[in-house]
């Protein structure tokens, strides 16, 4: 039997079939929006970098996490951007699955390191005579590694099954590519047994992450509580936390569940919103809600902006080097 994997060398990407007459206009949201997002998630990886009063494990983490945020929607707009200048959206075989590897890595690694942030914040807030022993600079490092490197490899390996499946189809009806979409191409279904196995083994993973993150801030809440002191903790550190993984899991959990079940009778636009959700909310807005929540950070800011910009006597703008 031919492998059809060395026939099959691009894929045809359909979700901009129903936008040709605002592709301009999308376009430029599109640009603007990806813009803000390296604004956003720069400036507050370099006041992190930059700062030494910030070289703490809360922050450190924060900063892994607008990396990790930079490196996901990279795998995307620039792709996206460039077919919606494009009569014909297609993308190579390789790139196709590198792609899909971003998409899914990207993913994983925000729960990982979400997961890391509520082990921070459990022993910030009940184990405080600990913290600094067990929250090394070392320590938090090796984790955010961790938080990389693991779903990295557990993700490699579902796109390696994924390449040596036989696909007898090119056209992916999505703006973008993930591994079931192309898993769904395959000739025959008996082919993908390993591939499911693998890709559930993976699912559970990260399930046990979301059940330790809710775990960990049930049991905050209720130390919290009793407390007035790590009430007022909670609130300034965990609930930016809380922002964040409630925004990154309705978006996911949203999209998964279209993809999974049922996208084919939804509306191309609205299966197009639901899928690039999670490439835009959350990468804008975690920076934000960190950078005004976070009290350090927001007098680093303001401390900064103040320092280097001051209104003349003439009401010209002054900047001083």
């Amino acid at each position: 039997m031919m492998n059809n994997v060395s026939v099959i060398s691009f894929f045809f990407l359909s979700g901009l079939s129903e936008t040709r007459n605002y592709r301009s206009i999308l376009f430029f949201l599109s640009l603007l929006c990806y813009c803000i997002i390296i604004l956003v998630n720069v400036s507050l990886i370099m006041f992190i970098i930059l700062d030494n009063s910030l070289h703490e494990p809360m922050y450190i983490l924060l900063c892994a996490f607008c990396m990790n945020g930079l490196y996901g929607t990279t795998g995307f707009y620039p792709k996206f951007l460039w077919d919606l200048l494009s009569p014909v959206h297609a993308i190579s075989y390789c790139g196709c699955l590198v792609q899909a590897q971003v998409m899914y890595s990207f993913a994983c690694s925000d729960l990982s390191i979400l997961a890391v942030m509520a082990y921070d914040r459990y022993l910030a807030i009940c184990r405080p005579l600990e913290y600094h022993s067990i929250m090394s600079k070392q320590k938090v490092v090796k984790l955010v590694c961790f938080s990389w490197l693991t779903p990295f490899c557990i993700m490699a390996t579902n796109i390696f099954l994924t390449s040596r499946l036989n696909l007898c189809s090119q056209f992916i009806s999505r703006l973008y590519c993930v591994n079931w979409s192309v898993v769904k191409l395959v000739c025959f279904p008996a082919e993908t047994t390993v591939n499911n196995i693998v890709a559930y083994i993976s699912i559970i993973i990260y399930v046990f992450h979301g059940f330790f993150i809710i775990w960990s801030y049930m049991y905050l809440i209720k130390t919290c509580a009793n407390s007035i002191e790590n009430r007022a903790k909670f609130m300034q550190t965990c609930v930016p936390h809380l922002i964040s993984l409630l925004t990154f899991l309705v978006t996911i959990l949203f999209d998964v569940m279209t993809m999974r079940f049922g996208s084919e009778s939804l509306p191309q636009n609205l299966q197009n919103f639901v899928a690039v959700e999670f490439l835009v909310i959350p990468p804008i807005m975690n920076p934000l809600i960190y950078g005004f929540k976070l009290t350090k950070i927001r007098m680093k800011i303001f401390s900064f902006a103040s320092s280097k910009v001051k209104k003349h006597p003439c009401g010209l703008v002054v900047m001083h080097s």
